[in-house]
């Protein structure tokens, strides 16, 4: 009886394993998940500088409030993934973590610290989520000097940023960087 009892319940266990994706296929859907954020943390970038030397820092928040969930959308749309920003520092109401990306973002302070490269600041598995398998993934967002001008200690920022950010943001939370820091993650899920 016992050793029957043994083997129902390894097979149990592993009718329960087989229900997750291989660590092949999660390989797969974290190199996707990569090429997503890094092409999404390029578009941005690109779309900041361009409007920072244009417009100036106060007139290029616009990029950060409206074109970055654009671009944000069309990637969701292309891979099925839904993809937000998120910080523990939020500016956007809408981007606050859940308990999986804080833990994300704590996880990557951790690491930064300990001196692992930017680079390599990510993490995904695979987890129950309203009683589904879900794919999540996290990528660092990381302070970069040009980031300063919106989320640099307020002391230092210019009044017109100041100004427009009192006026899109009356919560913002997401000042006070200095550049290499953390600042919040780019975020993604697909239920399976």
């Amino acid at each position: 009886m016992q050793g029957t009892l043994k083997i129902s319940f390894i097979a149990l266990f592993l009718a329960g394993c087989s229900t997750l994706p291989s660590t092949d296929r999660q390989a797969q859907m974290a190199d996707e998940a990569r090429a997503t954020a890094m092409g999404l943390m390029q578009t941005l970038g690109g779309e900041l500088k361009n409007h920072m030397a244009a417009d100036g820092p106060a007139n290029a928040i616009g990029v950060c409030k409206d074109l970055a969930p654009a671009i944000a959308k069309d990637a969701s749309q292309r891979t099925g993934m839904m993809i937000k920003r998120v910080s523990t520092k939020n500016r956007n109401p809408k981007g606050v973590p859940d308990a999986w990306e804080a833990a994300a973002i704590s996880d990557f302070e951790k690491r930064l610290a300990a001196g692992e490269k930017v680079e390599r600041l990510e993490t995904y598995t695979v987890v129950e989520d309203g009683g589904k398998q879900t794919f999540r993934y996290a990528k660092a967002l990381v302070t970069q000097a040009m980031c300063l001008e919106c989320h640099g200690a307020p002391e230092n920022m210019r009044d017109d940023v100041k100004a427009k950010l009192v006026q899109e943001y009356p919560n913002d939370k997401a000042v006070g960087y200095s550049a290499g820091q953390v600042r919040g993650i780019i975020t993604m899920r697909k239920p399976l």
